[in-house]
């Protein structure tokens, strides 16, 4: 990493779920981690949690997080998952959970501070906390279009987010849609897509890794997803397309909430549900599946994203099949990019016979996308 990197910060961070798998935010931040301390905020008080199995987990495993108080998981990064009360709408809570959080993160942040304060933010609510950490600068990082997630209240995220862009020194966006949405609020909004952790995906093409074991038995081919499996993943299209061609095998990595029934999906003999695995897992499973899919609905959500799985299926050196989504549009030609089941049904056909230039072509382009480029171009924009 050349001089462009920040240094000597202490790097104040808002982002949610620092246990859960891997994304942009736990990327960045181990790269800044480097150079500054990072005090990462579990914060988790942007939508009302339902009364679903999933969601008093989640609340126990916070409540738990709470009660651990200030960890050191890596050197130079802490994590604290302070108590609020997650009911955005009520602006008594609102007040207090102002209250909380700034006490919260000022006793901690005595404790660690080491050089001067800069705010990094992956939430768009947090602007009420802004000016109480005598912060030289404030970054709004933006990879989602909050507003648009189920369960959060549409109207006050705008509000919220607007403030934030207004009062932030640089805007980072992941997708053109949020580049164009962001930018009449703050000039300085730039557009850095994703990062891949090409090191570690790669793997999947230069070593030998053995099949994990619950994959073994199930045949060949194996088109793979990973990630989160929530109401924007299309199961319905894999479930017909499966009916259809039973010799193809769907293999899903990750777990569900309360907002997917998986129940339907596990009769079909060769749609398989795996669960969630662990990120360092992940080039195992890639090395062995035969295509890699990104099978979202294409609505106002995902109109915004990039997903970051897309570039660590390239970089495991995958063929990938995706549904029409603008960021993904951008690898056209790296990718086969479907719109029907016919077209997917096609895809598999002509993914199943690929060259093996085509997976060379795959990781050179990889390899020119990893996250500490990205985290440079972003110090350089912020300096």
């Amino acid at each position: 990493m050349n001089e462009i990197m920040i240094e000597g910060k202490t790097i104040l961070c808002f982002a949610s779920g620092y246990d859960a798998p891997p994304t942009s935010k736990h990327h960045v931040m181990h790269i800044l981690a480097e150079r500054n301390v990072v005090l990462w905020v579990n914060y988790h008080a942007s939508r009302v949690p339902k009364a679903s199995s999933s969601d008093l987990l989640y609340i126990m495993n916070k409540l738990r997080q709470v009660i651990e108080g200030l960890k050191c998981l890596r050197k130079n990064l802490y994590v604290l998952t302070p108590l609020v009360i997650p009911l955005p709408r009520l602006p008594i809570a609102r007040r207090l959970n102002r209250l909380l959080l700034i006490a919260q993160i000022r006793m901690v942040l005595g404790k660690v501070r080491n050089g001067p304060t800069q705010i990094w933010s992956f939430t768009p609510d947090i602007a009420y906390a802004l000016g109480h950490f005598s912060e030289e600068k404030v970054v709004y990082y933006c990879v989602d279009d909050h507003a648009s997630f189920s369960g959060y209240n549409k109207v006050q995220v705008l509000r919220d987010e607007e403030e934030l862009c207004q009062r932030s020194n640089l805007v980072v966006t992941t997708s053109m849609a949020l580049q164009e949405g962001k930018n009449p609020w703050n000039p300085d909004t730039i557009l850095v897509p994703h990062g891949v952790d090409y090191d570690h995906f790669s793997r999947a093409v230069h070593e030998d890794i053995s099949c994990p074991a619950d994959m073994a038995t199930i045949p060949r081919p194996r088109l793979g997803f990973f990630g989160l499996i929530r109401d924007w993943v299309d199961l319905d299209l894999l479930a017909q397309i499966a009916r259809k061609r039973p010799e193809w095998h769907f293999v899903m990595i990750g777990d569900a909430d309360s907002s997917v029934d998986l129940g339907k999906y596990r009769s079909i003999l060769n749609m398989h549900l795996l669960g969630r695995k662990s990120y360092k897992k992940l080039p195992a499973y890639c090395r062995h599946f035969d295509i890699g899919l990104i099978p979202f609905k294409v609505n106002e959500l995902t109109r915004a994203v990039n997903p970051i799985k897309l570039r660590e299926y390239l970089a495991a050196g995958l063929p990938v099949i995706s549904t029409p989504m603008p960021e993904v549009k951008l690898y056209e030609n790296l990718i086969e990019i479907v719109n029907s089941s016919a077209e997917f049904e096609a895809a598999v056909e002509k993914c199943l016979t690929a060259a093996e230039a085509e997976r060379t072509a795959r990781l050179d382009a990889m390899s020119r996308e990893t996250w500490p480029q990205k985290v440079e171009q972003i110090c350089e924009a912020l300096s």
